[in-house]
């Protein structure tokens, strides 16, 4: 997702604008991209083509019953060679930057209602007590391990957990895991209770990066609501996942839809497509204030082949009112 070819810094989200299309080969990425008419018609007809559901009902229940050994057969494909660390969150998410401060400020927000109102944005972290970080998903610690490898915030500890036992295992071979400042567990993010190892209205941060996606669509309010009840008031939620139209939307084959923008990938594992409205909608309706919803239409470059490819994400920030 970033230029990692270049030594520079990727400047953040929506600064690296392409306005010469002669020069699209130049970086690795080009930030807002704009569509015209006829490609955002071409993206829709061709999702309108692989949306028919053609999966058996003893399937789709094979899908869904039997999803944490996909999960664990993926992992125990790929290792943890499959995944690049995303030190990208950095400048997309400061807040989890390596001894991020921040002084108190105040900030404006849609309520649930839609009205604007003023919260406190709290400083983060006070150094007389403990920051906590919870990501959700965690995978092989793609995000965790950069924030431990260059934090020296003696009061950092940062919990992981994910659906697959092969991912947790993988993650916890790994020499950076250090169990004085991260503690890594495998769970159900969709069941009603959580069994954790904190408190409720405890964790200053939740992450939640291309993980919600993975979920049945009528599961995630679930998942949404047990954030909203263990993070602390005041708290804050990121999230990054596939928009609709993304790439790996349109590259999907008739017979792989399960549902509206959800689908079964070769390897068994799921993927829904989000618009901006259906990410509002989930956070709002379980509390939150909205503080970033941004549409991210990327194009990356293959410069090898020459070839361009069109990427849509969500991106949010949402709050745990005080």
């Amino acid at each position: 997702m970033d230029d990692s070819s270049t030594s520079e810094k990727r400047p953040q989200f929506g600064n690296r604008i392409l306005e010469n299309v002669d020069e699209v080969f130049k970086h690795n990425a080009w930030d807002n991209v704009q569509w015209d008419e006829d490609q955002e018609k071409a993206a829709k007809e061709k999702v309108e083509l692989n949306s028919k559901v053609t999966f058996s009902e003893d399937r789709l229940k094979d899908l869904d019953v039997n999803a944490d050994k996909h999960w664990d057969a993926f992992y125990d494909i790929h290792q943890n060679r499959f995944f690049k660390d995303r030190h990208w969150l950095f400048t997309e998410f400061p807040e989890l930057a390596p001894d991020y401060t921040a002084a108190p400020q105040r900030v404006y927000a849609n309520d649930n209602d839609n009205k604007i109102s003023e919260i406190d944005k709290p400083a983060v972290p006070n150094t007389d007590s403990k920051r906590l970080i919870f990501e959700i998903g965690c995978g092989v610690g793609n995000t965790i391990f950069p924030i431990l490898q260059y934090s020296t915030d003696p009061n950092l500890f940062i919990y992981g957990c994910d659906f697959s036992s092969k991912a947790i295992e993988i993650m916890q071979q790994n020499e950076l895991y250090d169990t004085k400042r991260c503690n890594v567990f495998v769970l159900d993010a969709t069941s009603k209770e959580w069994e954790v190892p904190f408190e409720e209205n405890t964790l200053d941060i939740i992450v939640l990066i291309f993980v919600l996606s993975a979920i049945d669509p009528s599961k995630m309010q679930i998942v949404i609501n047990n954030i909203y009840k263990y993070l602390k008031p005041g708290g804050l939620v990121v999230f990054r996942d596939y928009g609709q139209y993304d790439l790996a939307q349109l590259r999907f084959k008739k017979g792989r839809c399960i549902s509206d923008n959800f689908y079964a990938r070769g390897d068994n594992t799921k993927v829904y497509f989000f618009t901006q409205e259906e990410v509002a909608k989930l956070f709002k309706d379980a509390g939150f204030l909205e503080e970033q919803n941004l549409i991210d239409r990327r194009l990356q470059v293959n410069r090898g082949k020459m070839l361009t490819m069109y990427r849509v994400w969500i991106q949010g920030k949402y709050r745990k009112p005080l």
